[in-house]
């Protein structure tokens, strides 16, 4: 008996670790410190030992049921984006710059050409974001996963200088809610997706071509997370004061755009200030699903949200055009109870 008569295999797990190499040197940083391989993963922080306070921030997240579609489609290469998406842009939101990246595959058994598909996606979301990806785990768990299923985790640090930490302290009524296009349903709500599509979770159902979604189900419901680094990045060069800022994942609009906000104002939404994705109504109407309850777990098409001074409006899309994201005003704030108004 040997380790490969359990279901681990080692030579399967140095195969993985050489096919994801290439991907993993491509989103190295000068600061990264050591090689490929090490027991754990070094950064230097002396480029950022000019600021007043630097803090560190982190986000740690997965893809959820996503993954089943991925599955049912043998496509494995954009998950990975989904993964960095949703931890980097939580530690951007709170005006970090994310440094590195590490992830985490849990999978019933090691196919190499799987796993480095896997940590392709992974990488190219690291690139997405200026992120180094430093370290990461693939454990082969035989009898606690099916053999063609997996996990996927990770999580993301950055760093920001304490004085540009957004945190929603300077909101006033007035201020202008600038809102940037999701790219569908991003990575949250998957249970209800498919339960509403269960009779199409199979490949034949999810290559079917669906005209108000001009593209097959499973390219819109598999398409990956957006990432708004860079677009935040471009917000702060341009000299804009993100005053507050929220990423719509789980939860929707109802959730998280009052994590954003301070005591004593509210967010008020105008829901015909921008398109919303057609995917949504068809989940909508085929889940029988109410419009409080889809703004209340989904996107419903922004992704993120910031808020800025009127007068910085103009410069704040511009510079998320420049990014290549797409931006909508969408509202502004209001003194009153906290809380959001969908209106």
């Amino acid at each position: 008996m040997d380790y490969k008569h359990a279901g681990v295999d080692i030579e399967a797990g140095y195969r993985s670790v050489e096919l994801m190499k290439e991907h993993v040197k491509a989103t190295m940083r000068p600061e990264v410190l050591g090689g490929i391989g090490g027991f754990s993963g070094g950064f230097s922080l002396a480029p950022f030992m000019g600021m007043e306070k630097p803090t560190l921030l982190s986000g740690t997240d997965g893809v959820g049921t996503k993954l089943k579609l991925a599955f049912l489609m043998d496509k494995h290469d954009t998950v990975g984006i989904d993964c960095v998406a949703m931890c980097v842009n939580d530690v951007a939101c709170a005006g970090g710059e994310p440094l590195f990246f590490l992830d985490y595959i849990a999978c019933g058994k090691n196919y190499p050409e799987k796993i480095a598909a896997i940590v392709s996606g992974v990488a190219d979301g690291c690139r997405q974001a200026g992120a180094a990806l430093i370290g990461g785990e693939t454990a082969e768990m035989p009898g606690f996963y099916p053999e063609d299923e997996y996990d996927l985790a990770g999580f993301a640090v950055g760093i920001a200088d304490e004085k540009e930490m957004i945190d929603g302290s300077d909101l006033k009524a007035g201020d202008v809610l600038v809102g940037m296009a999701s790219s569908g349903v991003h990575s949250n709500g998957f249970s209800l997706v498919r339960k509403v599509f269960e009779k199409e979770l199979t490949r034949e159902g999810l290559a079917a071509y669906y005209e108000e979604l001009g593209a097959t189900l499973g390219e819109v419901l598999l398409a990956p997370t957006k990432i708004y680094v860079q677009a935040l990045k471009e917000v702060k060069k341009a000299g804009v004061k993100v005053k507050a800022c929220s990423h719509i994942t789980g939860g929707g609009f109802y959730e998280n755009v009052p994590r954003m906000l301070k005591d004593g104002v509210r967010a008020v939404i105008k829901k015909d200030s921008y398109p919303v994705p057609p995917i949504f109504g068809l989940l909508a109407k085929k889940g029988q699903i109410d419009e409080k309850m889809m703004y209340n777990t989904y996107n419903m098409g922004i992704g993120m949200i910031v808020a800025v001074d009127p007068a910085d409006v103009e410069k704040t899309m511009e510079a998320m055009k420049a990014a290549g994201e797409t931006p909508y005003v969408i509202g502004s704030i209001e003194g009153g109870e906290k809380g959001v108004t969908l209106c």
